[in-house]
């Protein structure tokens, strides 16, 4: 039978990093086992910055632009910060 993984949901990954990175600061790991969980966490680290990428990408901010709504791309940074340029 061929190994099948899932890939976690972004809340199941965070909630492992999150796990991996209370054991590795608590100190009690041995190295050999602190070197596996750094790698998973690293994978995880990465898996989630994807899935944020993914979500990024498909984030539509609608706005009212003479009298109609118009569809534009998320672009972070740009969110209205007082200025009015």
């Amino acid at each position: 039978m061929a190994e099948q993984e899932t890939t976690p949901s972004f809340e199941e990954a965070m909630d492992r990093l999150e796990s991996i990175v209370a054991r590795l600061e608590s100190g009690d790991v041995p190295l050999e086992q602190a070197i596996e969980l750094f790698q998973e966490g690293m994978k995880l680290s990465q898996l989630c910055g994807s899935k944020l990428e993914q979500v990024e990408r498909k984030i539509e901010i609608l706005l009212e632009q003479d009298g109609e709504l118009v569809k534009k791309p998320f672009q972070p940074g740009s969110e209205e910060r007082g200025d009015s340029r």
